[in-house]
């Protein structure tokens, strides 16, 4: 049987050092031009120094870059990914079918998680995000087990 994984958001480097050091076993952030961490306060800097501590610890960082993407903020997908390569997060959680697309065709070597925020509330909506191959995903808040057949 797999252990839950007890996974805090980090909105800033602090938040990130603070909730490793008191036993998360990984923690989320993001930048507040690609993801919904509209108050974060990672610089790049700060990102790059917050993976090492969290890897130096032995856990997991994984980077948001759930937005659904406009137009104009398409054009800068392909930087942001460059430089999530660079980074090397343990996984990257995504919301927008059309940014998981561009990961899965440009970054495959990236592990890609379906975002709370993509909403999954059916079984249709867990059979198309099966065919984009993540790792995992959650179902909506306002969705119970039930609703998926489980008791």
């Amino acid at each position: 049987m797999k252990k839950a994984e007890l996974l805090l958001p980090a909105g800033s480097l602090v938040k990130m050092k603070t909730a490793i050091l008191y036993g998360a076993d990984a923690v989320y952030a993001g930048t507040p031009d690609m993801s919904l961490r509209t108050q974060s306060k990672f610089t790049l800097e700060d990102l790059k120094e917050g993976i090492e501590f969290v890897h130096a610890n032995g856990k997991k960082i994984y980077l948001t870059l759930n937005l659904y993407i406009h137009n104009e903020e398409a054009e800068k997908l392909p930087q942001f990914v460059k430089t999530l390569q660079e980074l090397q997060p343990d996984g990257v959680l995504v919301a927008d079918p059309g940014v998981f697309y561009y990961l899965k065709e440009n970054a495959p070597e990236l592990k890609r998680f379906v975002s709370t925020q993509a909403n999954i509330c059916s079984w249709q909506t867990v059979k198309f995000w099966e065919t984009m191959g993540p790792l995992a995903g959650s179902k909506g808040g306002e969705v119970t087990a039930c609703g998926f057949g489980f008791s």
